[in-house]
């Protein structure tokens, strides 16, 4: 311990007391504070601590509130950057809200950037890391999927005791050799069907000879039990598996792992794979069948993730879509909707959404064309585009309507004639509609 160090932590709590007082937070500011007085500060304020870090394209956030909820079954005192704050100076600014009590047993869930991987492994060394996923996301900031990998894989790399519990289902996590432990989760299949994917599906490239993989069992993009039938590069035996595939619907997923029935209230086959990844958490802390059950049931919705509401007598649903992958897999959830709806699009391009919209080309909105009298209702920074590719998908004219201003869509939603509204919305765009929403009174924030 420092007087840099001390010095830093004072200033960041008070920084961080004033926001609360003065308005409703602010997540990041007092982590910014601390570290121009302390760029080694996450050092001190996690010496305490066992790290469980979540980092990949798509699920951090569902994933890190799961593991979260399941580590408490085990665990005093659980921190974690509910706010979704995964830079440095949010991943700061969570250590200093530390209000465990003395001699607690303490573990932080850090959803942490895939860009900022590296730099906080340099001075927090976790005991895991987690890896969901990889697919191309603001290609405009990341890149391509292997940059994208190469960032997580240097981020382990810092960390070498660390354990990678990573999804098995995806060949890329099976590309590079690292000295890092590794467990694999994934989907089991005694399948011996031969199933090629379509050459454009992103990481479908064997990463040893090239060849374009096949599979067992594709579950959704390049996920599932490949192998190469060239060289034999394949899947690794899987260290959790889920076993069987009760039911899935628009609001609910039950399903066995490792023999043991699990059900989640949340519906998706993309989010299946999240609740993989915090039973793997838990299983590696050793929390029983039964605890991890407790934890998913304590699990709610978080920002922006199926989020519910009811607005002016309509059923809302909100949804944040932010990549090909992640759109295509909402699209899909949407079939098990079984009453007339609603579409609301709200299409951004500031910075944090990826500045390049050409993702939604590869969006399977063809799929909306085929819904009986849907009306579609487009927004956001980028409305010519957006029609565009709804016109394109064969959504015929008369049913395409623009929304002018975020502050309308409370209005929209209760003219509509259908009981339900799903919004599918990129990531400013939810944060900006969520502002508005809660100011006229249809969200009530938890404190």
């Amino acid at each position: 311990m420092t007087i840099r160090s001390q010095t830093a932590k004072l200033v960041g709590k008070a920084t961080q007391k004033f926001l609360k007082m003065a308005t409703s937070g602010g997540s990041s500011l007092p982590g910014q504070v601390a570290l121009k007085i302390d760029n080694d500060i996450l050092d001190y304020l996690s010496k305490d601590y066992h790290v469980v870090m979540i980092t990949g394209t798509n699920g951090k956030t569902l994933t890190t509130a799961m593991i979260v909820n399941i580590l408490k079954q085990k665990f005093d005192y659980v921190l974690t950057n509910q706010t979704g704050a995964n830079l440095k100076q949010g991943i700061v600014s969570t250590f200093l809200a530390d209000s465990a009590p003395k001699g607690a047993s303490k573990i932080a869930v850090l959803e942490i950037d895939e860009a900022t991987l590296a730099s906080v492994t340099e001075v927090i060394k976790p005991t895991v890391i987690v890896y969901t996923n990889v697919f191309r996301d603001q290609m405009d900031r990341y890149g391509e999927i292997y940059t994208i990998y190469q960032m997580m894989v240097d981020g382990a790399l810092k960390a070498p005791e660390a354990t990678v519990i990573a999804n098995g289902d995806s060949p890329i996590f099976n590309s590079v050799d690292m000295p890092n432990p590794k467990k694999y989760f994934g989907f089991n299949t005694t399948r011996e069907e031969d199933i090629p994917l379509h050459p454009n599906t992103d990481g479908v490239l064997c990463p040893k000879c090239d060849s374009l993989l096949h599979y067992h069992l594709n579950t959704y993009s390049n996920l599932g039990d490949y192998y190469c039938p060239k060289c034999g590069f394949k899947r690794p035996p899987l260290d959790y598996s889920l076993d069987k595939l009760l039911e899935l619907t628009l609001k609910e997923s039950k399903f066995v792992v490792d023999g043991h029935p699990y059900e989640i209230q949340i519906g998706g086959r993309y989010n299946i794979y999240n609740a993989l990844a915090a039973y793997s958490v838990g299983r590696f802390f050793e929390v029983n069948p039964d605890q991890i059950q407790a934890g998913f049931y304590a699990s709610k919705r978080v920002f922006g993730r199926q989020e519910e509401l009811s607005i002016n007598g309509k059923s809302v649903l909100m949804n944040l879509t932010k990549n090909p992958v992640g759109l295509n897999e909402v699209i899909e959830l949407l079939h098990y909707e079984n009453e007339p709806f609603t579409l609301i699009t709200l299409l951004n391009d500031n910075y944090a959404d990826g500045q390049d919209v050409s993702w939604i080309w590869d969006g399977d909105y063809e799929k909306f064309a085929t819904v009986p009298n849907l009306d579609v209702y487009y927004g956001g920074k980028r409305p010519d585009e957006m029609h565009l590719r709804l016109e394109v998908a064969g959504i015929p004219e008369e049913r395409l309507h623009k929304i002018n201003s975020f502050e309308d869509i409370a209005t929209i939603i209760g003219k509509v004639k259908t009981p339900k509204v799903h919004i599918l919305a990129t990531y400013t765009a939810v944060l900006s509609l969520r502002k508005i929403f809660k100011q006229q009174g249809f969200i009530k924030e938890v404190k």
